[in-house]
């Protein structure tokens, strides 16, 4: 069973008497053990599906169901949800990690002598315990995030939203952050990401989600949608540059010499290139391979 489904939602506004639709239509799923990375540019529909999945807001139209039960009718399924959003709304910045933690564990049901413990646990996996009586304020950028984790996932929800969950982490921070989240996953929960670095995307995304206008113009697996939109240009890279004989040889072929790189347009010719090539030392050679920043705007642009 997937943890989320969301059928075709819908919403509209109205801004001085007229409509403006957010949400057409959207459909989104995740199941255990995965990652959708929910992508769009700003003002596409997402924070407004977000809000509606987290029973912030109510659809004109469709359903939300997490772990089969739907959040408008039976409230205590939002417990089955932890978030995390962009910026500083996660933590109290006076409190310390351990106080944060047991706080938001009471808060979600936990008994205090529970969320004491899961405050422990958490502390220790998340390499906060020596700054467990430090006030969140005088914490690193990275510090707080993995706290504001910690915090989501201190009643041990199934379902995980983030928001940019690294932006503006240094890259170590960045790094124990994305190995946190893949861990967490692993675990068996399911996570909506959404961020506009599009890299950490298509690192940690399972399928990807592009929402544009209110749309959702394609949902795919992740490596499914790089193999789709990449080409089938070879790239070879030499240790030297190539004399005259080799040049017009591989020319004739049909591929762009450019100093050391040779640019092969299609797999046919590969083989008969690396033939002309022997017995010359190769540095690489590599496949043309789309990016999701490509991808994404190739989609939203047409």
């Amino acid at each position: 069973m997937n943890i989320l489904e969301a059928h075709h939602l819908q919403k509209t506004y109205r801004t001085q008497g007229k409509p403006i639709v957010a949400v057409k239509n959207v459909s989104l799923s995740i199941a255990p053990n995965q990652v959708l990375a929910f992508l769009g540019p700003n003002g596409a529909g997402k924070t407004t599906t977000i809000k509606m999945i987290a029973g912030l807001i109510l659809p004109d139209n469709g359903s939300v169901r997490i772990v089969g039960h739907d959040p408008f009718r039976e409230p205590k399924t939002l417990g089955q949800l932890g978030a995390v959003l962009e910026g500083n709304r996660n933590l109290y910045w006076r409190l310390t990690p351990e106080e944060n933690l047991e706080y938001f564990g009471v808060l979600r049901g936990l008994s205090q002598r529970v969320a004491r413990q899961r405050t422990h646990t958490l502390l220790e996996r998340f390499g906060l315990a020596e700054k467990r009586r430090k006030t969140v304020q005088t914490l690193s950028r990275g510090m707080q995030q993995k706290l504001a984790i910690a915090v989501a996932l201190i009643h041990d929800p199934p379902l995980l939203l983030l928001d940019e969950p690294t932006l503006g982490l240094d890259v170590e921070a960045t790094e124990s952050v994305k190995r946190l989240v893949r861990e967490i996953a692993a675990e068996g929960r399911a996570i909506l990401l959404t961020t506009h670095q599009l890299n950490i995307a298509e690192e940690l995304s399972d399928r990807v989600a592009i929402i544009h206008q209110g749309e959702i113009l394609l949902e795919e697996p992740t490596p499914d949608l790089i193999q789709q939109f990449s080409g089938s240009t070879y790239l070879i890279e030499l240790e030297q540059e190539l004399d005259s004989d080799r040049i017009s040889k591989i020319a004739a072929l049909g591929s762009t010499i450019t100093a050391n790189t040779i640019q092969i347009p299609n797999a046919d010719t590969l083989y008969p290139i690396m033939a002309i090539l022997n017995p010359l030392p190769i540095h690489r050679i590599e496949r043309e391979q789309a990016n999701l920043t490509d991808i994404f705007l190739k989609v939203i642009q047409q």
